[in-house]
């Protein structure tokens, strides 16, 4: 009884690791067929593209560009907004880096090629906090710097976390009775 007791528990913190990765996502920079690189025209902008998507906690950015001849930064909101790309957070190359967001709150990206973020190669995207996570608070209203980004409808999801806490609770306790 104790061994079927284990097994049944090991399922179950396998399939929670499994169902908490499901929800991840990788957004390309730009869409489909989005390249990171100077915009073409004035009317495209990085922004407005990523006000149209959702981002949350655990999803993965990823930026499509020629290595050697462009890079991101991710910069603070401060150097974002100067264009300052001498002391950023964290510096990509390999022309095609995959970021994870792993916060809530804005994350602030540019190029690292001299004059592109001026000409409007830069991006700042809302991460949000997933409804369904218990372990990871929201920003406070204050720590956002640009419009909201609606949260996702957390129905689905929400259901699907009840039903791997609930699984979790049952492992427990068909272990320790």
């Amino acid at each position: 009884m104790a061994s079927s007791s284990l097994l049944v528990t090991i399922f179950l913190c396998i399939s929670v690791f499994f169902f908490s990765s499901v929800n991840a996502n990788e957004v390309t920079v730009g869409g489909k067929s989005g390249d990171w690189k100077i915009p073409p025209s004035s009317s495209f902008s990085f922004n407005e593209w990523a006000q149209k998507a959702r981002f949350k906690v655990g999803d993965f950015i990823v930026f499509k560009y020629e290595a050697g001849k462009d890079s991101v930064l991710q910069v603070t909101r401060e150097a974002y907004e100067k264009c300052n790309t001498t002391s950023p957070k964290a510096s990509y190359t390999d022309g095609n880096t995959k970021v994870k967001l792993d916060q809530a709150g804005p994350v602030y990206f540019v190029s690292g090629t001299e004059g592109h973020c001026q000409k409007g190669q830069k991006l700042r995207l809302v991460v949000i906090t997933p409804r369904n996570s218990a372990f990871s608070p929201g920003p406070s209203p204050s720590e956002f710097d640009g419009p909201a980004v609606a949260p996702t409808s957390g129905a689905a999801k929400l259901a699907g976390g009840f039903s791997v806490v609930f699984g979790l609770v049952l492992g427990l306790w068909a272990f320790f009775f």
